[in-house]
């Protein structure tokens, strides 16, 4: 889900007045305009409020963007509630990542495609270093992140880009052998 809400997220900026970190009153409407994208995607009515956190967890500070830190950052009164329902969107719930996909890409490309035309493509592996073993694709491979061989997940996507950005069209996770 990372890969695919990147998009959205580039416009999307943070501040911290007084040590707290609240979105910009023009960004936080722009926010929950394209949050309902979002939601729309994900086809089921319950998903809402869970993604609104996820999507809120990977915008503010701070450095783990896994689901039990963002539930703490996005609803400290009840961090547990947050991140089992932030966890089970992300890790059990029945929604298609190429209707996702689909919808960021409406909403992402005209804006892009107003300031030029789009004229590259690319095509691009991205790892995800991993301590454990028990996420689907981890396995001993190189990461680029890294720079070395480690225990990772590994993705390719393709994007098309122009000069102002670019927006990921298409993403799948690599399998190594062994899974």
């Amino acid at each position: 889900m990372l890969q695919i809400i990147v998009p959205l997220c580039h416009y999307w900026k943070t501040f911290r007045p007084r040590g707290r970190a609240v979105l910009n009153r023009t960004l936080e409407v722009r926010f929950e305009q394209d949050e309902e994208v979002v939601a729309a995607a994900l086809s089921h009515a319950d998903r809402k409020q869970p993604a609104h956190w996820y999507l809120k967890g990977l915008l503010l500070p701070g450095g783990r963007k896994s689901v039990e830190p963002m539930a703490a950052r996005v609803h400290p009164q009840n961090v547990r509630s947050a991140h089992q329902s932030m966890h089970h969107l992300v890790a059990d719930a029945d929604w298609s990542d190429q209707a996702l996909l689909a919808a960021v890409a409406a909403q992402v490309l005209p804006p892009l495609s107003r300031k030029s035309a789009a004229c590259h493509w690319i095509v691009d592996d991205t790892g995800f270093s991993k301590k454990g073993v028990h996420s689907v694709g981890v396995a001993s491979q190189y990461c680029g992140r890294l720079g070395k061989t480690d225990n990772c997940q590994v993705a390719v996507s393709l994007s098309i880009a122009n000069e102002h950005g670019s927006l990921p069209v298409g993403y799948r996770l690599y399998l190594p052998e062994q899974w």
